[in-house]
């Protein structure tokens, strides 16, 4: 027999959670057969079998929260399923319950004792209601009747229990099965990723500063060059290639905003990581384009689509996720037209694009003409980003865009 270990992924992640078992209880499997996945704060995995057997018990269930290094099941080579426990028959003495239980008493009278515990009242409390019920502390054996999942959380959620009161005033309680609200809990992915950004809030002097740019320029490049783009390169030419060199060459002229604070220092990046934030299904994350001044744009177009492709299929590595100095959103796909960005926490600076939208610009002092522009905001660290630094980063971005190319030249 041999042990289902929860596996080492990293060495900031200390536990997962299992989102869901390929097999069951009697199943043959080969090694390398994929028994489970598990969820970690960044990214899903999948647990393979190390030698063929039988699954003959699985100790954690879906949803459970797991250590690295804890057992989650036993394989039995070559062998066949330990046998289900058998139910013990029921005592005669134990009454079974009974509907008129549940039926609320006359004012005037007490609330019935809860029955004891080998009675049928916490046998008849559902799987979901036991697994909630642990996790909350709360002990079956003090309620009544059928038990669900919702009355364990409406007990969790509770003041401190007051005394006994007459059922017909517990009756008065609001119903706390509600068919038209829907309970769901968050992944461990959406946890992480609400406890960053708060933290990176409270934790960041964060301001935005914003432009606009006219995309005349960049749209004509496209326009001319995107199909033979395409044939050379077997990749589009996209937006994302020229916001990441505009990003890099105006990063080498404001070094603050490729920097971190560790303490009471300073930590001043020599290498341009910038991380692309993809939405996914289970939450956005953030990929990183490695040495992204040394690549060309073809190159970051394959490295953004191929980062993008891993993010949608949950098979990121973690290697793909972490180092990043500087962060693109762009919330410009989903149709919008301003934000203010979250900071990346480590990072000081996060670029945010948004949706092209054509806009009367006035081209002199007589002229006007309809222009494809775009606003593009940045969050910085007030900490050790200037205003002043801030906004020339951001005009430099603007006028790199602006003039594709000098991205040739300064990217």
């Amino acid at each position: 027999m041999f042990e289902v270990k929860v596996p080492q992924v990293g060495e900031s992640i200390t536990e997962a959670t299992i989102s869901q078992w390929l097999v069951k209880e009697g199943d043959q499997i080969s090694a390398g057969d994929i028994l489970l996945e598990l969820e970690t704060d960044k990214v899903n995995m999948e647990v393979t079998a190390e030698a063929s057997g039988v699954v003959s018990k699985i100790i954690r269930q879906t949803g459970d929260n797991v250590k690295v290094g804890e057992v989650v099941a036993q394989i039995t080579a070559g062998g066949a399923a330990a046998p289900a426990p058998q139910a013990e028959p029921a005592k005669e003495s134990a009454p079974a319950a009974q509907p008129e239980a549940v039926k609320a008493a006359p004012a005037a009278e007490p609330v019935k004792q809860a029955p004891a515990a080998s009675e049928a009242s916490v046998v008849n409390a559902s799987p979901s209601a036991r697994k909630l019920a642990r996790e909350k502390g709360i002990d079956l054996n003090q309620a009544l009747g059928r038990v669900g999942a919702g009355d364990i959380a409406a007990v969790s959620n509770a003041a401190p229990a007051a005394p006994a009161q007459p059922a017909a005033v517990q009756a008065q309680a609001p119903v706390q099965d509600d068919p038209t609200v829907e309970r769901v809990k968050m992944s461990r992915r959406r946890q992480t990723i609400a406890k960053r950004l708060v933290e990176a809030q409270h934790t960041a002097a964060m301001l935005t500063t914003f432009n606009e740019v006219d995309m005349t320029a960049i749209m004509d490049v496209r326009k001319r060059r995107k199909q033979s783009f395409a044939d050379k390169h077997d990749v589009g030419l996209g937006f994302m290639s020229f916001f990441t060199k505009a990003v890099i060459g105006a990063l080498k002229q404001f070094p603050l905003l490729n920097a971190q604070i560790e303490g009471d220092e300073i930590l001043m990046h020599k290498r341009y990581d910038i991380g692309i934030a993809v939405s996914a299904k289970e939450g956005l994350v953030v990929p990183v384009v490695r040495d992204a001044e040394r690549l060309s744009f073809a190159a970051i177009e394959k490295e953004i689509s191929g980062l993008a492709q891993k993010a949608r299929a949950n098979t990121l590595a973690l290697s793909d996720l972490q180092g990043g100095t500087f962060t693109i959103t762009n919330g410009g796909i989903f149709g919008s037209l301003m934000s203010t960005p979250i900071l990346n926490a480590p990072q000081v600076g996060i670029l945010g694009m948004h949706k092209i939208q054509l806009r009367p610009i006035a081209i002199d002092n007589e002229r006007m003409e309809n222009r494809p522009m775009m606003y593009i905001a940045l969050s910085y660290d007030h900490r050790i980003v200037d205003g002043s630094e801030a906004v020339r980063f951001l005009v430099t971005v603007k006028e790199l865009l602006e003039d594709p190319e000098s991205l040739l030249l300064e990217g």
